[in-house]
C-alpha cells in the first residue's frame, strides 16, 4: 500500500513538473510570436506610409511637362497590385502569401526607384518645393522600411530558431498552425548582380 502511493505521488510529481514544462513552452512561444506579429505590424505600417505618399508624388510629377507617362503609370499600377493584396497578421506564418507580399512591395520599390532616376532628367520637377518635400518624406519611408524588416526578420528568427530548438521542435506542432515557422524578407531577386554603369 505504501508503495502504492509513493508510486501515485512519484506519477503525480511527474505530471505535474511536464505540465509546467508544457505550459512555460507554450507561453515562450507566445511570447514570441505576438513579437512576430508586433513587428509584422511595423511593416504593415510604414509600407502604408509609402502608398499614401504615392499618389501625391504621381500628381506631382504628372504635372511636369514632358514626363514620360509609362513612368509614373508603372509607379501607379504597382501600387494598385499592392492594393489588391490581402495581408493580416496570418501573412509570417503562410510562405506563399509572404513571397506574394514581398514580391508585390519589391515591384513597387523599383518601380519608384525608376521614377526618381526619370526624375533627374527633369531639373525643373526637381526644384519645385513640392516634389523636394515628397521625395525627402519617401526616401526616409524607404529608410524605415529597410529598419522594420531587419527588425522583424530578427523576430522571426528569434521565434524559428526558439521554436527549432530540441524539444519545443516536438511541443510546438501540437498547438497548431499558430507555430509555424515564419518567413523572412530576403532581397529582390536579381539584387546579387550590380548595375551597370555607363560613361
Amino acid at each position: 500500500m505504501n508503495r502504492g502511493l509513493i508510486a501515485l505521488g512519484g506519477l503525480v510529481v511527474v505530471v505535474v513538473v511536464v505540465g509546467m514544462w508544457l505550459a512555460g513552452t507554450y507561453n515562450r512561444l507566445v511570447t514570441l510570436d505576438q513579437g512576430v506579429q508586433s513587428q509584422w505590424a511595423q511593416v504593415e505600417s510604414v509600407y502604408q506610409r509609402r502608398a499614401d505618399l504615392i499618389p501625391n508624388l504621381v500628381s506631382t510629377v504628372k504635372g511636369a511637362a514632358n514626363f514620360e507617362k509609362s513612368t509614373y503609370v508603372a509607379v501607379a499600377e504597382a501600387r494598385a497590385r499592392v492594393g489588391q493584396l490581402t495581408v493580416g497578421a496570418g501573412v509570417p506564418n503562410d510562405p506563399a502569401a509572404f513571397a506574394k507580399f514581398s514580391a508585390a512591395q519589391d515591384g513597387l520599390s523599383s518601380a519608384l526607384s525608376h521614377l526618381l532616376a526619370v526624375v533627374e532628367n527633369y531639373p525643373a520637377l526637381k526644384a519645385t518645393q513640392n516634389f523636394a518635400d515628397l521625395q525627402a518624406q519617401l526616401e526616409g519611408t524607404e529608410n524605415r522600411i529597410a529598419v522594420e524588416r531587419m527588425r522583424f526578420n530578427l523576430a522571426a528568427q528569434t521565434f524559428n530558431t526558439t521554436r527549432d530548438s530540441f524539444p519545443t521542435v516536438i511541443v510546438a506542432p501540437l498547438f497548431g498552425a499558430r507555430f509555424t515557422e515564419k518567413a523572412y524578407f530576403k532581397s529582390a531577386a536579381g539584387s546579387e548582380t550590380a548595375p551597370t554603369v555607363k560613361f
